[in-house]
């Protein structure tokens, strides 16, 4: 997936309100207030001072005409928009590209489920039972681990439950962590920041729930899906 326009060099001033950031651009020195399209806390990628990279959306009807796409973090670069991973699995069970889901002939995204719940995608064929798939983006790096959440969800945790109570019914479930970056080991769950979340996704794996792990590729021209990293539960 390429970046389009071309993303554009920035420093970091500060991240605030969650969804707002305060930029230099490099290439003019201009202040600017930019989208970030990110919820979590986005430990170790918003210091002020970082080098980013932000996209011009060429919407004049936005208010804030510039998103955040990437941070440097040391000199690893990490993807920091949430909306990505979705975009980035779609590709892939489109191009059949991902081996869990190769078996799989059509998807549908935004699968209301549950109590008000709502799971990323819902993938089809002839002979297997329906399969319910939930994304989460993963980017921070704990003792060059791929860590998950970076913050405490409770929105993931009832995703859980929700899986898991598909599962009971005779679905597949599985959760699956695109981490936007290339450069650490595996994944496991970061345990000290949600303790919740961490009990149910071991409780989810062992009553049948699957999970699996990518890496991403990251560079200024684009983002595409890398490795399977294993998991370290």
């Amino acid at each position: 997936m390429r970046f389009l326009p071309s993303l554009e060099p920035a420093l970091l001033i500060k991240r605030y309100k969650r969804f707002l950031a305060d930029v230099t651009l490099l290439s003019t020195g201009e202040g600017l207030t930019v989208h970030c399209p990110n919820p979590g806390s986005m430990i170790g990628v918003q210091t002020p001072g970082t080098q980013i990279w932000i996209r011009n959306a060429l919407n004049p009807l936005r208010k804030l005409a510039y998103t955040w796409e990437i941070s440097q973090e040391n000199k690893q670069l990490v993807g920091v928009n949430t909306h990505l991973p979705n975009l980035l699995v779609a590709e892939a069970l489109t191009t059949k590209s991902l081996d869990p889901f190769i078996s799989y002939t059509s998807f549908k995204r935004e699968i209301s489920c549950g109590k008000n719940s709502r799971l990323d995608f819902l993938l089809t064929n002839d002979q297997d039972p329906p399969c319910y798939l939930e994304v989460k983006n993963v980017h921070l790096n704990i003792n060059g681990n791929a860590a998950f959440p970076d913050a405490v969800t409770t929105r993931g945790t009832k995703h859980l439950l929700e899986l898991i109570a598909l599962k009971e019914q005779g679905y597949r479930a599985i959760m699956l962590y695109i981490v936007q970056r290339s450069d650490l080991r595996c994944f496991t769950v970061a345990e000290e920041i949600d303790p919740v979340y961490a009990v149910t996704l071991k409780k989810a794996l062992h009553l049948g729930v699957e999970a699996f792990c990518y890496s991403c590729n990251v560079s200024t021209d684009g983002i595409s899906l890398g490795s399977s990293l294993p998991l370290n539960l």
